[in-house]
């Protein structure tokens, strides 16, 4: 079971856990709401977790561009 994070705007993997011992609390999402989870966590058919977040380039973007934060995608 791998963990993969990719961004949500321009779906670029950002990183990979391969690793079989990991819990919720090892990576942090025992932090999150439960709508934070719904929102981010998404699984595979092969039982890999798919999270969901922004990468620095998007982030950077947004920073630059407030006005983005309205928009559902800003990355064509």
């Amino acid at each position: 079971m791998a963990i993969i994070y990719e961004c949500r705007h321009c779906s670029r993997e950002i990183g990979r856990v391969d690793e079989q011992m990991t819990d919720d609390t090892m990576l942090g999402l025992d932090q999150l709401s439960s709508e934070e989870k719904r929102d981010m966590l998404s699984y595979e058919a092969d039982g890999s977790m798919r999270i969901t977040v922004i990468c620095e380039h998007c982030e950077a973007s947004l920073s630059r561009h407030p006005h983005y934060h309205e928009l559902d995608y800003f990355i064509q």
